[in-house]
């Protein structure tokens, strides 16, 4: 082979493996760049997450308002019925649950009268699950919208309308906050300026959002979820289906040789308390004070 072939031959080579050399260079800069690229993407991601769970309410902590007469860690449950009750029946319930409905109907009455003789107090928690699970915002404004309805002393009577004239679970007409106003048409002395603006403005989301995120911490995941005195979920597995006469025989049994409560806690109705909004103070076994079963 002559001396300008084997030159030849070592300039090819050289300018091929100048150019590997190239490639993998200009390779590194790009994998460097896509990683940069996608580190940036992540943190701007959880950026845009973070400011949707400050601004749906999903950061930890209290919220920042709280309706009138709200009670427990971080105000999160509307207390009605007797303070002093011998039992306590916390409930987690979502508006917009077909379920929640169901027992709301069969256990109104049972609720209501148990209230009203002092045995039983309950402990709402308004929740948006449905929200979570079909998308929408029907749960969070009818939630919003009972809280504001405790502040004008009438969540016992609002939260029976709501649920009386509950949508399809499909359909998200609780989102519509004309809807809304024009079911508490249905409670008379509701429908107040104060009230229509607390519906219009959301007040009460935050307050919603947080139930809804100590909901899910609790390890609950189905609404609605009953707890008497703080303990027995009386929907768990392998319960009794949980009837009108079966909660007044485990709420009979659980106070028997306790006293009936007397003192009001939470809103109640205008008549009883003289002050929308505000407890009364006393009342007695036999009163109304406010207080409404789960749905």
């Amino acid at each position: 082979m002559s001396e300008k072939n084997r030159e030849g031959k070592r300039t090819a080579r050289d300018r091929l493996q100048e150019q590997r050399e190239q490639d993998q260079r200009r390779n590194k800069r790009k994998r460097t760049l896509i990683v940069a690229g996608s580190v940036i993407g992540v943190l701007a991601i959880g950026a845009v997450i973070g400011v949707v769970v400050s601004n749906s309410g999903g950061g930890s902590g209290a919220p920042s308002v709280a309706p009138v007469g709200a009670t427990g860690k971080d105000k999160l449950a509307l207390p009605n019925g007797a303070s002093d009750a011998p039992s306590t029946l916390t409930v987690y319930e979502d508006f917009r649950c077909p379920a929640c409905a169901a027992y709301e109907h069969e256990l109104r009455d049972t609720i209501h009268s148990l209230q009203d003789q002092g045995q039983l107090k309950v402990d709402y928690h308004l929740v948006r699950l449905i929200d979570g699970n079909l998308g929408g915002n029907g749960s969070l404004h009818a939630a919003n919208a009972a809280a504001c309805a405790q502040d004008e002393g009438k969540f016992r009577e609002y939260h029976d309308v709501l649920y009386s004239n509950q949508p399809q679970e499909n359909d998200d007409r609780f989102a519509d906050k004309a809807y809304l106003l024009e079911l508490a048409g249905k409670v008379p002395g509701l429908k107040t300026p104060a009230f229509t603006a607390c519906v219009k403005d959301g007040t009460y989301d935050d307050w919603v959002n947080a139930n809804n995120e100590a909901f899910g911490a609790a390890g609950f995941n189905s609404t609605p979820t009953f707890l008497l005195n703080g303990s027995d979920n009386l929907l768990a597995k392998g319960q009794p289906n949980l009837t009108a006469d079966r909660l007044k025989q485990l709420v009979t049994e659980a106070n028997k040789g306790k006293k009936p409560g007397t003192a009001t806690q939470g809103a109640t109705p205008p008549s009883a308390s003289g002050s929308p909004g505000q407890p009364s103070g006393s009342a007695s076994p036999g009163g109304s004070p406010a207080g409404s079963p789960t749905g």
